[in-house]
């Protein structure tokens, strides 16, 4: 098959990094987890100790760093940081990070140049209506607010309870679907998947099989 993109949106906790990663695996591709960018920076902003709120000072920390991925790793400043970016904190800040118009400008830019130079499957929130909106094939992952809350929580490495974590997805939720740039909300023609009562490798399979069989 010639060069193409498959783009997969959905709330926080509904298996998308995970599916994504295997699928591209599985069909050869170059994974390249959007929201891991966004976590790039937002780490970068509390290990500075920049005000998340000054707009301007997190857009200008942005330009002063360099977020790529190699091998299956995300590095900021030539650093692996895959651990970090999933820490309680940035959970809870990155929404915070990522609604700022100009951070989403920059960084949708750079995934549009990657998925211009290769086949690759891209995750995140506004991958299907805005980031890569002409993509072949489109899935919108899913799954009950109590679902993710339980992954979440299984995942974690803090100390954070299940209600706790549960409160944060809500609020994340809420900040997503409602920001004014690029909110969270599944694309026209793309393929939703309830994930509730799946196991991982029955999306997988279900992902696989439509771009095998070309069903967009």
């Amino acid at each position: 098959m010639e060069k193409y993109s498959i783009a997969i949106d959905g709330p926080a906790g509904a298996g998308k990094s995970t599916i994504s990663k295997i699928v591209a695996q599985k069909l050869g591709l170059e994974y390249i987890d959007t929201g891991a960018m966004y976590r790039a920076v937002t780490l970068k902003a509390l290990s500075t100790g920049t005000d998340i709120s000054d707009s301007q000072s997190v857009v200008e920390l942005l330009k002063d760093t360099d977020i790529d991925f190699r091998e299956n790793h995300i590095y900021m400043d030539e650093r692996v940081v895959d651990e970090e970016i999933r820490s309680s904190e940035v959970n809870q800040n990155v929404s915070s990070v990522a609604k700022i118009g100009e951070i989403r400008e920059i960084l949708v830019s750079k995934q549009r140049e990657i998925a211009n130079s290769k086949s690759v499957i891209m995750d995140g929130r506004d991958i299907g209506t805005t980031v890569l909106s002409d993509a072949e094939y489109k899935f919108y992952l899913n799954a009950s607010v109590e679902e993710r809350a339980r992954r979440r929580y299984e995942e974690d490495k803090s100390s954070q309870s299940y209600e706790e974590i549960k409160r944060d997805i809500e609020k994340r939720d809420e900040i997503d679907m409602n920001r004014e740039i690029s909110p969270l909300v599944k694309a026209e023609d793309a393929v939703e998947v309830d994930t509730t009562d799946m196991d991982i490798e029955e999306v997988v399979d279900f992902i696989v099989g439509r771009v095998r069989g070309g069903k967009k």
